[in-house]
């Protein structure tokens, strides 16, 4: 048998609906919000226990196994991001022509992208919150995911396809992450 326990903070309410057959739906609620996610595997079972999850598995196939260990770290991001949040640091970098950023409703808005006349879009995944100050964007939010794909799209959004990436460095990249 394989089993992981996941402390759960002060503060923080945690309920777990379903079964083995249907899938744990795990909501979690915090200071910083409220996050939720449905986690689904074949004999891969999750309790809540006096103060702590537990994630176990009866069989000893490796399968199972691996997902005892997935399930724990989904369910600690989701405590990690009610309590503290996450938060995706981007560095805006160009040569020659000097990119111009604005957030629109659910968009980012990348203006004179290698001089380009349209302007390239970025999706806000989800409920982050994109913060851009000078050549600095910040990504924050509760879900792990959602931040992690909000800064992906804005990476993607500005690579360069067709020219040598040695010479043609503009763009947005990851500079840090949680």
């Amino acid at each position: 048998m394989i089993e992981r326990t996941v402390e759960i903070p002060e503060g923080v309410e945690v309920s777990i609906e379903g079964d083995d057959i249907r899938g744990y739906f795990v909501t979690v609620k915090g200071p910083k919000g409220e996050n939720s996610k449905l986690l689904k595997y074949r004999d891969v079972h999750v309790l809540k226990e006096d103060g702590k999850i537990r994630v176990y598995t009866e069989t000893t196939k490796s399968k199972q196994r691996a997902m005892v260990g997935t399930f724990a770290a989904h369910i600690s991001n989701l405590l990690r991001g009610v309590t503290e949040g996450f938060q995706y640091k981007l560095k805006v970098l160009y040569s020659h022509f000097p990119i111009k950023l604005r957030v629109e409703g659910r968009d980012v808005i990348i203006e004179n992208f290698l001089g380009e006349k349209h302007p390239r879009r970025a999706r806000i995944f989800g409920r982050c919150d994109v913060k851009i100050s000078g050549n600095e964007i910040l990504v924050e939010g509760v879900d792990k995911e959602e931040c992690g794909q909000t800064a992906a799209n804005l990476e993607q959004t500005t690579r360069i396809k067709n020219l040598d990436v040695r010479v043609f460095q503009d763009g947005i990249y990851i500079v840090e992450k949680p």
